[in-house]
Protein backbone atom coordinates (compact mmCIF):
# COMPACT_ATOMS: atom_id res chain seq x y z
CA UNK A 1 0.00 0.00 0.00
CA UNK A 2 2.04 3.40 -0.96
CA UNK A 3 1.55 6.11 1.46
CA UNK A 4 3.46 9.17 1.41
CA UNK A 5 6.16 7.79 2.98
CA UNK A 6 6.74 6.44 -0.02
CA UNK A 7 7.48 10.01 -1.42
CA UNK A 8 9.57 12.82 -1.02
CA UNK A 9 7.69 16.03 -2.16
CA UNK A 10 10.15 19.18 -2.60
CA UNK A 11 9.97 20.90 -5.73
CA UNK A 12 6.89 18.76 -6.29
CA UNK A 13 3.27 19.77 -7.06
CA UNK A 14 0.93 17.51 -4.86
CA UNK A 15 -2.95 17.37 -5.61
CA UNK A 16 -4.80 15.93 -3.16
CA UNK A 17 -8.49 14.56 -2.91
CA UNK A 18 -9.34 15.57 0.33
CA UNK A 19 -13.34 15.34 2.16
CA UNK A 20 -13.98 19.36 3.13
CA UNK A 21 -17.25 18.43 2.61
CA UNK A 22 -18.30 20.07 6.27
CA UNK A 23 -21.36 21.59 7.48
CA UNK A 24 -21.73 25.07 7.77
CA UNK A 25 -24.31 27.82 9.69
CA UNK A 26 -26.68 29.87 7.97
CA UNK A 27 -23.17 32.56 7.86
CA UNK A 28 -21.44 29.95 6.41
CA UNK A 29 -18.99 29.32 9.28
CA UNK A 30 -17.46 26.10 9.75
CA UNK A 31 -19.27 24.00 12.91
CA UNK A 32 -17.24 21.29 12.64
CA UNK A 33 -13.17 21.23 11.90
CA UNK A 34 -12.62 17.73 11.87
CA UNK A 35 -12.45 16.84 8.17
CA UNK A 36 -10.30 19.81 7.93
CA UNK A 37 -7.72 18.30 10.54
CA UNK A 38 -8.23 15.06 9.37
CA UNK A 39 -6.49 15.81 6.22
CA UNK A 40 -3.69 17.91 7.99
CA UNK A 41 -0.97 15.89 8.93
CA UNK A 42 -1.05 14.98 5.06
CA UNK A 43 -0.77 18.82 3.70
CA UNK A 44 1.72 19.61 6.53
CA UNK A 45 4.09 16.10 5.20
CA UNK A 46 4.02 17.46 1.63
CA UNK A 47 4.68 21.37 2.53
CA UNK A 48 7.37 19.94 5.07
CA UNK A 49 9.39 18.12 2.49
CA UNK A 50 9.60 21.24 0.84
CA UNK A 51 6.25 20.84 -2.08
CA UNK A 52 3.34 22.66 -2.74
CA UNK A 53 -0.62 21.81 -2.35
CA UNK A 54 -3.55 21.95 -4.56
CA UNK A 55 -6.36 20.65 -2.55
CA UNK A 56 -9.64 19.70 -4.19
CA UNK A 57 -13.00 18.80 -2.63
CA UNK A 58 -16.82 18.80 -3.28
CA UNK A 59 -19.14 20.71 -0.57
CA UNK A 60 -22.78 19.48 -0.30
CA UNK A 61 -24.82 18.26 -3.31
CA UNK A 62 -25.45 21.06 -6.51
CA UNK A 63 -25.82 18.66 -8.96
CA UNK A 64 -23.15 20.05 -11.56
CA UNK A 65 -24.17 23.33 -11.21
CA UNK A 66 -22.62 26.96 -9.67
CA UNK A 67 -24.46 27.63 -6.07
CA UNK A 68 -22.73 30.07 -4.17
CA UNK A 69 -24.43 28.90 -1.00
CA UNK A 70 -21.51 25.64 -1.49
CA UNK A 71 -18.71 27.16 -2.59
CA UNK A 72 -15.43 26.34 -0.68
CA UNK A 73 -14.47 30.15 -0.96
CA UNK A 74 -16.53 29.97 2.48
CA UNK A 75 -14.03 27.16 4.44
CA UNK A 76 -10.60 29.27 3.48
CA UNK A 77 -10.31 30.60 6.94
CA UNK A 78 -11.21 28.01 8.61
CA UNK A 79 -9.05 25.62 6.46
CA UNK A 80 -5.92 28.49 6.81
CA UNK A 81 -6.92 28.59 10.82
CA UNK A 82 -6.41 24.78 11.15
CA UNK A 83 -3.42 24.61 8.53
CA UNK A 84 -1.75 27.01 10.05
CA UNK A 85 -0.95 28.40 6.50
CA UNK A 86 -2.85 30.74 4.45
CA UNK A 87 -4.18 29.36 1.97
CA UNK A 88 -5.52 30.35 -1.52
CA UNK A 89 -8.34 30.16 -3.30
CA UNK A 90 -9.09 30.30 -6.98
CA UNK A 91 -12.93 30.13 -8.27
CA UNK A 92 -12.76 26.87 -10.64
CA UNK A 93 -10.71 23.76 -10.42
CA UNK A 94 -10.27 23.27 -14.00
CA UNK A 95 -9.45 26.05 -16.86
CA UNK A 96 -7.03 28.55 -17.72
CA UNK A 97 -7.39 31.08 -14.67
CA UNK A 98 -6.93 27.86 -12.34
CA UNK A 99 -3.47 26.59 -14.48
CA UNK A 100 -2.61 30.28 -14.01
CA UNK A 101 -2.81 29.90 -10.10
CA UNK A 102 -1.20 26.49 -10.47
CA UNK A 103 1.88 27.98 -12.13
CA UNK A 104 2.47 30.26 -10.38
CA UNK A 105 2.31 28.69 -6.34
CA UNK A 106 5.15 28.58 -5.08
CA UNK A 107 6.79 25.80 -2.75
CA UNK A 108 5.10 26.27 0.92
CA UNK A 109 1.95 26.92 -0.37
CA UNK A 110 -1.53 25.50 -0.37
CA UNK A 111 -4.19 26.42 -3.14
CA UNK A 112 -7.43 24.98 -2.56
CA UNK A 113 -9.97 24.93 -5.65
CA UNK A 114 -13.69 24.83 -6.05
CA UNK A 115 -16.11 22.80 -5.92
CA UNK A 116 -15.30 20.25 -7.98
CA UNK A 117 -19.41 19.19 -8.11
CA UNK A 118 -20.04 22.55 -9.62
CA UNK A 119 -19.37 20.57 -13.09
CA UNK A 120 -21.46 17.42 -13.64
CA UNK A 121 -18.37 15.96 -15.24
CA UNK A 122 -16.73 15.21 -11.60
CA UNK A 123 -19.73 12.70 -10.10
CA UNK A 124 -19.82 11.32 -14.11
CA UNK A 125 -16.64 10.29 -14.14
CA UNK A 126 -15.50 12.23 -17.17
CA UNK A 127 -12.29 11.28 -18.66
CA UNK A 128 -11.40 14.75 -20.17
CA UNK A 129 -12.35 16.15 -16.63
CA UNK A 130 -10.27 13.81 -14.71
CA UNK A 131 -7.24 14.37 -17.31
CA UNK A 132 -7.51 18.36 -16.58
CA UNK A 133 -7.42 17.85 -12.76
CA UNK A 134 -4.36 15.40 -13.29
CA UNK A 135 -2.59 17.64 -15.36
CA UNK A 136 -2.24 20.47 -12.53
CA UNK A 137 -0.43 18.34 -10.25
CA UNK A 138 3.00 16.07 -10.34
CA UNK A 139 1.61 13.13 -7.55
CA UNK A 140 -2.00 12.22 -6.12
CA UNK A 141 -3.34 11.48 -2.91
CA UNK A 142 -6.19 10.33 -2.21
CA UNK A 143 -7.08 11.32 1.63
CA UNK A 144 -10.85 11.72 1.09
CA UNK A 145 -12.10 8.51 2.79
CA UNK A 146 -15.74 9.61 2.96
CA UNK A 147 -15.72 9.75 -0.79
CA UNK A 148 -13.77 6.09 -1.71
CA UNK A 149 -16.69 4.68 -2.50
CA UNK A 150 -17.57 6.54 -5.69
CA UNK A 151 -15.92 6.22 -9.00
CA UNK A 152 -15.97 10.05 -9.40
CA UNK A 153 -13.18 11.67 -11.87
CA UNK A 154 -11.48 13.30 -8.50
CA UNK A 155 -11.84 9.86 -6.61
CA UNK A 156 -10.74 7.18 -9.03
CA UNK A 157 -10.63 8.12 -12.71
CA UNK A 158 -7.82 10.84 -12.19
CA UNK A 159 -5.73 8.03 -10.99
CA UNK A 160 -5.14 6.12 -14.38
CA UNK A 161 -2.95 9.85 -15.22
CA UNK A 162 -0.55 9.27 -12.29
CA UNK A 163 1.19 5.38 -12.83
CA UNK A 164 3.86 5.30 -10.32
CA UNK A 165 2.93 8.80 -8.36
CA UNK A 166 -0.47 7.98 -6.68
CA UNK A 167 -0.55 7.06 -3.21
CA UNK A 168 -2.74 7.13 0.13
CA UNK A 169 -2.66 10.11 2.18
CA UNK A 170 -2.67 9.41 6.38
CA UNK A 171 -6.53 9.33 6.59
CA UNK A 172 -7.10 7.27 4.30
CA UNK A 173 -4.36 4.82 5.24
CA UNK A 174 -5.84 4.53 8.67
CA UNK A 175 -9.12 3.96 7.50
CA UNK A 176 -8.22 1.29 5.43
CA UNK A 177 -5.97 -0.36 8.28
CA UNK A 178 -9.02 0.26 11.34
CA UNK A 179 -11.46 -1.76 8.73
CA UNK A 180 -8.09 -4.44 7.74
CA UNK A 181 -8.13 -4.98 11.41
CA UNK A 182 -11.85 -5.51 12.31
CA UNK A 183 -12.25 -7.93 9.18
CA UNK A 184 -8.92 -9.71 8.32
CA UNK A 185 -6.07 -9.31 10.89
CA UNK A 186 -7.74 -8.75 14.22
CA UNK A 187 -6.97 -10.25 17.96
CA UNK A 188 -9.69 -12.70 19.19
CA UNK A 189 -12.47 -12.92 20.62
CA UNK A 190 -13.88 -10.40 18.05
CA UNK A 191 -17.50 -8.75 18.41
CA UNK A 192 -19.52 -6.87 16.29
CA UNK A 193 -21.95 -4.46 17.95
CA UNK A 194 -24.49 -3.61 15.32
CA UNK A 195 -27.45 -0.97 16.24
CA UNK A 196 -29.92 1.41 14.60
CA UNK A 197 -33.67 0.87 13.16
CA UNK A 198 -33.33 -1.44 10.57
CA UNK A 199 -32.34 -4.87 9.95
CA UNK A 200 -32.56 -4.18 6.26
CA UNK A 201 -29.71 -1.47 6.54
CA UNK A 202 -27.84 -3.93 8.31
CA UNK A 203 -28.07 -7.28 6.29
CA UNK A 204 -25.29 -7.09 3.67
CA UNK A 205 -22.47 -6.17 6.88
CA UNK A 206 -23.91 -8.75 8.79
CA UNK A 207 -23.64 -11.50 5.76
CA UNK A 208 -20.04 -10.55 5.22
CA UNK A 209 -18.64 -9.96 8.58
CA UNK A 210 -20.16 -13.31 10.32
CA UNK A 211 -17.16 -15.75 8.88
CA UNK A 212 -14.83 -12.85 10.57
CA UNK A 213 -16.32 -12.90 14.46
CA UNK A 214 -17.12 -14.36 17.29
CA UNK A 215 -19.79 -12.12 18.84
CA UNK A 216 -22.31 -10.37 16.96
CA UNK A 217 -24.33 -7.97 19.41
CA UNK A 218 -27.71 -6.48 18.34
CA UNK A 219 -29.38 -3.42 19.83
CA UNK A 220 -31.57 -0.46 18.45
CA UNK A 221 -34.60 -0.98 16.67
CA UNK A 222 -33.73 -3.88 14.71
CA UNK A 223 -34.19 -5.93 17.73
CA UNK A 224 -37.88 -6.23 17.60
CA UNK A 225 -37.63 -7.91 14.17
CA UNK A 226 -35.43 -10.20 16.04
CA UNK A 227 -37.67 -10.44 19.07
CA UNK A 228 -41.00 -11.04 16.64
CA UNK A 229 -39.40 -13.51 14.74
CA UNK A 230 -38.76 -15.62 17.70
CA UNK A 231 -42.56 -15.38 19.10
CA UNK A 232 -42.11 -12.45 21.25
CA UNK A 233 -44.47 -9.75 22.11
CA UNK A 234 -43.15 -6.62 21.13
CA UNK A 235 -45.37 -3.52 21.85
CA UNK A 236 -45.79 -0.71 19.68
CA UNK A 237 -42.59 -1.25 18.76
CA UNK A 238 -40.39 -0.58 15.42
CA UNK A 239 -40.49 -4.18 13.45
CA UNK A 240 -40.05 -4.85 10.18
CA UNK A 241 -42.16 -8.07 9.68
CA UNK A 242 -41.83 -8.88 6.10
CA UNK A 243 -37.48 -9.14 7.43
CA UNK A 244 -38.27 -11.70 10.09
CA UNK A 245 -37.93 -14.84 7.99
CA UNK A 246 -34.07 -13.34 7.20
CA UNK A 247 -33.50 -12.93 11.22
CA UNK A 248 -34.20 -16.02 11.48
CA UNK A 249 -31.96 -17.21 8.85
CA UNK A 250 -29.23 -14.65 10.43
CA UNK A 251 -29.57 -16.30 13.62
CA UNK A 252 -29.48 -20.00 12.18
CA UNK A 253 -26.04 -18.99 9.97
CA UNK A 254 -24.62 -17.20 13.14
CA UNK A 255 -24.86 -20.94 15.09
CA UNK A 256 -23.44 -22.73 11.94
CA UNK A 257 -20.03 -20.54 12.15
CA UNK A 258 -20.05 -20.31 15.72
CA UNK A 259 -21.02 -16.67 16.32
CA UNK A 260 -22.69 -16.11 19.66
CA UNK A 261 -25.26 -13.34 18.74
CA UNK A 262 -26.05 -11.75 21.91
CA UNK A 263 -30.01 -10.01 21.76
CA UNK A 264 -31.39 -7.44 24.39
CA UNK A 265 -33.13 -9.05 27.49
CA UNK A 266 -34.60 -6.10 28.50
CA UNK A 267 -36.05 -2.74 27.59
CA UNK A 268 -36.84 0.67 28.42
CA UNK A 269 -40.05 0.58 27.02
CA UNK A 270 -41.77 3.78 26.72
CA UNK A 271 -45.71 5.04 26.41
CA UNK A 272 -45.06 7.65 23.48
CA UNK A 273 -42.07 8.25 21.31
CA UNK A 274 -41.14 11.12 23.58
CA UNK A 275 -38.38 12.53 25.92
CA UNK A 276 -41.28 13.09 28.48
CA UNK A 277 -43.20 9.45 28.10
CA UNK A 278 -44.14 7.61 30.78
CA UNK A 279 -41.42 4.82 30.87
CA UNK A 280 -40.59 1.07 32.67
CA UNK A 281 -38.52 -1.16 32.26
CA UNK A 282 -39.93 -4.63 30.70
CA UNK A 283 -38.83 -8.27 29.36
CA UNK A 284 -37.73 -7.86 25.74
CA UNK A 285 -39.97 -10.37 24.37
CA UNK A 286 -42.99 -9.26 26.85
CA UNK A 287 -43.95 -5.64 25.67
CA UNK A 288 -47.22 -4.23 26.73
CA UNK A 289 -49.34 -3.02 23.46
CA UNK A 290 -49.18 0.85 23.79
CA UNK A 291 -45.63 0.42 24.80
CA UNK A 292 -42.49 0.44 22.67
CA UNK A 293 -38.96 -0.57 23.64
CA UNK A 294 -36.79 2.82 23.41
CA UNK A 295 -33.55 1.69 25.11
CA UNK A 296 -31.60 -1.32 26.55
CA UNK A 297 -32.24 -2.43 29.64
CA UNK A 298 -30.39 -2.63 33.12
CA UNK A 299 -29.89 -6.30 32.54
CA UNK A 300 -28.90 -6.55 28.69
CA UNK A 301 -26.40 -4.26 29.44
CA UNK A 302 -24.67 -5.99 32.36
CA UNK A 303 -24.79 -8.85 29.17
CA UNK A 304 -23.27 -6.63 26.83
CA UNK A 305 -21.01 -4.98 28.95
CA UNK A 306 -19.43 -8.47 29.75
CA UNK A 307 -18.84 -9.95 25.91
CA UNK A 308 -17.54 -6.11 25.25
CA UNK A 309 -15.25 -6.18 28.09
CA UNK A 310 -13.59 -9.88 27.37
CA UNK A 311 -13.41 -8.57 23.21
CA UNK A 312 -10.00 -7.79 21.71
CA UNK A 313 -11.11 -6.18 18.85
CA UNK A 314 -14.06 -4.00 18.63
CA UNK A 315 -16.60 -3.06 16.01
CA UNK A 316 -19.27 -0.61 16.55
CA UNK A 317 -21.94 0.52 13.97
CA UNK A 318 -25.21 2.00 15.27
CA UNK A 319 -26.78 2.93 18.96
CA UNK A 320 -28.80 1.02 21.01
CA UNK A 321 -31.89 3.52 21.92
CA UNK A 322 -32.74 6.32 20.60
CA UNK A 323 -29.92 8.33 22.04
CA UNK A 324 -31.12 11.54 20.87
CA UNK A 325 -33.38 11.85 23.23
CA UNK A 326 -32.38 12.24 26.79
CA UNK A 327 -34.66 9.59 28.73
CA UNK A 328 -33.27 6.69 26.30
CA UNK A 329 -29.80 7.14 25.70
CA UNK A 330 -28.25 5.43 29.12
CA UNK A 331 -28.15 2.64 26.49
CA UNK A 332 -25.97 4.22 24.06
CA UNK A 333 -23.64 5.69 26.70
CA UNK A 334 -23.28 2.78 28.54
CA UNK A 335 -21.87 1.19 25.15
CA UNK A 336 -19.62 3.73 24.68
CA UNK A 337 -18.26 3.07 28.24
CA UNK A 338 -17.52 -0.52 27.90
CA UNK A 339 -16.08 -0.47 24.59
CA UNK A 340 -13.65 2.81 26.54
CA UNK A 341 -13.16 0.61 29.10
CA UNK A 342 -11.99 -2.41 26.78
CA UNK A 343 -9.98 -0.21 24.76
CA UNK A 344 -7.88 0.53 27.84
CA UNK A 345 -7.49 -2.80 28.57
CA UNK A 346 -5.90 -3.27 24.90
CA UNK A 347 -9.04 -4.22 22.46
CA UNK A 348 -8.69 -2.13 19.20
CA UNK A 349 -11.99 -0.28 18.62
CA UNK A 350 -13.45 0.86 15.66
CA UNK A 351 -16.67 3.07 15.22
CA UNK A 352 -18.00 3.71 11.85
CA UNK A 353 -21.49 4.55 10.51
CA UNK A 354 -22.98 7.64 11.23
CA UNK A 355 -25.28 7.51 14.13
CA UNK A 356 -22.90 5.92 16.07
CA UNK A 357 -20.16 8.70 14.71
CA UNK A 358 -22.90 11.43 16.07
CA UNK A 359 -23.40 9.57 19.50
CA UNK A 360 -19.61 9.19 19.81
CA UNK A 361 -19.12 12.60 19.49
CA UNK A 362 -22.54 14.19 21.37
CA UNK A 363 -20.98 12.15 24.76
CA UNK A 364 -17.32 12.54 24.45
CA UNK A 365 -15.68 8.96 23.76
CA UNK A 366 -14.04 10.37 20.10
CA UNK A 367 -10.57 9.96 22.26
CA UNK A 368 -11.72 7.04 24.13
CA UNK A 369 -11.84 4.56 21.36
CA UNK A 370 -8.74 2.99 18.98
CA UNK A 371 -9.92 4.69 15.79
CA UNK A 372 -13.60 6.99 14.65
CA UNK A 373 -14.67 6.60 10.64
CA UNK A 374 -14.79 9.88 8.89
CA UNK A 375 -16.50 7.35 6.29
CA UNK A 376 -19.92 6.73 6.42
CA UNK A 377 -21.34 5.14 3.59
CA UNK A 378 -17.80 4.04 1.82
CA UNK A 379 -17.27 2.83 5.78
CA UNK A 380 -20.47 0.54 5.10
CA UNK A 381 -19.94 -0.52 1.69
CA UNK A 382 -15.84 -1.87 3.52
CA UNK A 383 -17.59 -3.80 6.16
CA UNK A 384 -20.07 -5.07 3.17
CA UNK A 385 -16.96 -6.56 2.04
CA UNK A 386 -17.49 -4.47 -1.75
CA UNK A 387 -14.42 -2.76 -3.27
CA UNK A 388 -14.22 0.27 -3.24
CA UNK A 389 -13.10 2.32 -6.81
CA UNK A 390 -11.36 5.28 -4.91
CA UNK A 391 -9.25 2.44 -3.38
CA UNK A 392 -8.40 0.03 -5.91
CA UNK A 393 -7.89 3.08 -8.04
CA UNK A 394 -4.60 4.23 -5.87
CA UNK A 395 -3.80 0.30 -5.77
CA UNK A 396 -4.14 -1.02 -9.25
CA UNK A 397 -0.95 0.30 -11.70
Amino acid sequence: MKTLENFNFKDKKAIIRVDFNVPLDKEFNVTDTSRIEAAKPSIIKVLEDGGSVILMSHLGRPKGSVNPEMSLSHIVGKVSEVLGVQIKFVENCVGKEVKKKVTELQNGEVLLLENLRFHKEEEDGDETFAKELADLGDIYINDAFGTAHRAHASTTIIAKYFKDSKCFGYLLAKEIDAIEKVLRTGQKPITAILGGAKVSSKITIIENILDKIDHLIIGGGMTYTFIKAQGGNIGDSICEDDKMALALTILEEAKKKGVEVHLPVDVVAADDFDNAAQTKITDVNAIPNGWQGLDAGPKTLELFGKVILESKTILWNGPVGVFEMESFSKGTIAIGDFIDQATKNGAFSLVGGGDSVAAVKQFGFEDKVSYVSTGGGAMLESLEGKSLPGIAAIIED
